[in-house]
Formats: structure tokens, sequence, C-alpha cells
């Protein structure tokens, strides 16, 4: 089966990189990495956790070697809640000890966490060291391994210690989500609905075709079929090639953006899914799962702002169920997640950005609500979902 590809090309930037999509992708990672990174790389570090390194590690490693490569590993735990300074710091030693130069790299294999990490740390080694992305999660394959976001988390917010730092090339093995367990499918999934629901109906009717196509089982076996694989690829190009369009023309979240086109618009679902996240400890929710809850509060705020018809509400409460169960909500506070809110990177100039839908595919950042209705939308969500 061919692959696809999707190229990024930053404004202001003489360069651009490209993502290759399909599957069985990794068994030539070292020759990829080799076009990605020219003759002058000799060393890469691949930071990863225990459970991708054991199913891939030995193929991508013996791969890169292949291709010339000197290379060294680093396991993070897994889970967000290892995300932070910490584990950035023991990264960091690692790549000293390595003796990785400015003309190496860092390979990410992985999920989000691996990918924001290994990004990160590769920002401010030697003030920015090449990194390559090669995403083995749903999410981390239309969301985190592109538009070159990184960071870690912390006791006063997610992602807000973080950097730009674009990757030189993403490798999208889509063979490597037969191995996922089904709460990592359906964080996936609850971010393709995210990315359709601020593109429009084509975007997010072509996630809704493969929520059928992958049925009530969640099946992982389904997702190494043939048949299945092709529409799969196929939606990762899209949802991809949505992000790039955005990512391209706003690539640092410019602050004083607020039209339909700023990368904020990226964050719908987000303001909820962090405060969940931050609430619980970064233990309790996959990312992608608190994205789900995160779209249906957005969802409601937006009815009960007379911006969103009861319709297109329905038809996203339609779209999240289908992407599987989500964790309950019996146990969250309202009002510890109302406070989370002030934490959250969007929370500028003492007013909350929220980004709203007045339809399907019209995004709309609002800085003016006041406290009542998000408490209200709030209420209603816990109470529902309890």
């Amino acid at each position: 089966m061919s692959t696809r590809s999707v190229k990024i090309g930053i404004s202001g930037r003489p360069s651009e990189y490209e993502i290759k999509i399909g599957p069985g992708l990794l068994g030539g990672s070292g020759t990829w990495a080799r076009k990605c990174l020219g003759k002058g790389a000799a060393k890469i570090v691949v930071v990863s956790n225990p459970t991708v390194f054991k199913l891939y590690g030995e193929q991508v490693t013996s791969s890169l070697q292949a291709a010339g490569f000197a290379v060294s590993q680093f396991l993070i735990k897994d889970g967000e809640v290892h995300k932070n300074f910490r584990t950035a710091e023991s990264a960091l030693k690692v790549f000293s000890e390595a003796k990785l130069s400015r003309t190496d790299a860092v390979v990410a294999l992985g999920g989000g966490v691996v990918g924001d990490l290994a990004g990160f740390a590769g920002a401010i080694y030697l003030r920015g060291i090449t990194f390559l992305q090669m995403p083995t999660t749903l999410l981390s394959m239309i969301d985190s391994s592109v538009g070159g976001k990184t960071g870690v988390n912390s006791a006063f917010g997610k992602n807000l210690i973080g950097s730009f730092h674009q990757p030189s090339g993403v490798l999208i093995d889509t063979a490597t989500l037969a191995t996922l367990p089904k709460r990592e499918v359906t964080a996936g999934l609850c971010e393709a609905i995210k990315q359709g629901a601020i593109s429009g109906k084509p975007l997010l009717d072509q996630t809704g075709d493969l929520l059928t196509l992958y049925g009530n089982e969640k099946d992982s076996a389904l997702i190494s079929n043939l048949g299945f694989q092709i529409p799969l690829r196929d939606l990762i190009a899209a949802q991809i090639a949505f992000k790039a369009q955005i990512v391209t023309g706003d690539e640092r979240e410019s602050s004083t953006r607020l039209d339909g086109k700023s990368r904020k618009i990226l964050n719908f679902g987000h303001t909820l899914a962090h405060a969940l996240e931050k609430v619980t400890d970064y233990k309790y929710f996959k990312h992608g799962e608190a994205v789900g809850y995160g779209i249906l509060f957005a969802a409601e705020l937006s009815k009960s702002l007379a911006l969103l018809d009861e319709k297109s509400v329905n038809l996203l409460y339609d779209v999240v169920h289908r992407a599987g169960t989500l964790p309950a909500l019996g146990n969250i506070d309202p009002q510890e997640v109302f406070e989370a809110f002030k934490f959250d990177k969007k929370y500028l100039s003492g007013s909350l950005q929220m980004v709203l839908l007045k339809g399907i595919g019209k995004p709309v950042i609002r800085t003016d609500i006041s406290p009542a209705p998000i408490k209200a939308a709030l209420k209603k969500l816990l109470r529902k979902w309890a």
C-alpha cells in the first residue's frame, strides 16, 4: 500500500519538513532518518518508553545502525505524570553522555508524552538540537507530533514550560496502532473529533465514517486489515493537513490573534481538558479522553451563549460517544476545576480565552464570558457524566 506525505513549511522560514504516513514504515526508519539529517549526523539518542521500546525499539535501532548511526536510548516511564523537569534533566544527562553534537539528533519513538519531552529536551540541549518524530499513538500522529510545540508539566499547570521546536521530519507507521490499548485509541479519536469540529463537516464526517468502520467492539486486530488501513491512513493525512494549514500561518500562537485561523483554535476542548488533568494530578485521564469531555463542555457553553444550535451539539455528543467509553466524572469537584482554569496558558490579562463554536467548522475565540455560564455548563457536564 502506498504512503501519503504532507509537507509543512513555516512562514518566514526557508526550510520545510515532510510527514510520511503508511503501514510498515519503521523498518526503513534508518534510511529515512539519514535523508532527513544528512551525511553529517553520526549519533542518535532514541527517546521512548519501556512499552513502546519493547515492541519497536530493536527494529528502529537496527535500522538506524544500518544507516551508519551510533544509537543510544533513554526510556521514560509511561504517563503524563512523568513529563516533568526531572525527567527532562535525566534525558539531557543521557544526551551529554552520548556526546551528542549540534549535527546529531534525538528521535522520539512513542506517544505525546515522549514526543513533547524529547522535543523540549532537544530544544534546550546545546540551545537546540535536531529531532525527529516517530509517533506510535493516534493522538500523537495527528496532534502532538505536528507543529513544533514541546514542553513539560509542572505543579502550576500543563505544558506551561516549553518551547517551539520544529522536528526535521515525522515518520508515521500506522501499523503501530494495532498494538494500542482501547483507551489510547479512544483518546486519539477524541482528538480527531476535536479537529473535525473546528475544521468543518468534511473532516468531521470523514472521522465519523472511520468510527463507523471501527465499530463498537474497538477490535485492535481490525487496524491491521488492509481495508481499514487505507481509510485510516487517509484520515490521518487529512487531519495533519488541516493542522499544518493552521500552524503554517501562526506557528507561535500569537497572543494578539483572535481570528478563526489563529493557532488558538486548535485548543478547542483543551481548556477543560487541561483543568481535568491538573485536578487529577495527570493520573486519571488520558489526554484525549479529557479532550473528549472538553469538546462537550465547549459545545454546551456555546449553546448556552446562543452560538451553537442543538443539532450541532447532539452531533458532537454522538461522535464522542462512538469514540469509546470515557472515565466517569463523579469524583470531580467543579470548584477545583474552575480554579484550575486560571492556570491555563490561554489565561491572558486576567481573562480566559475560550475557543467555542458558532457552527461546525466555525470556531470563535471569546474573552468576554462571565463566570456564571461557564460554571453552569461545567456543573451540567459533571452531573451528566458522573
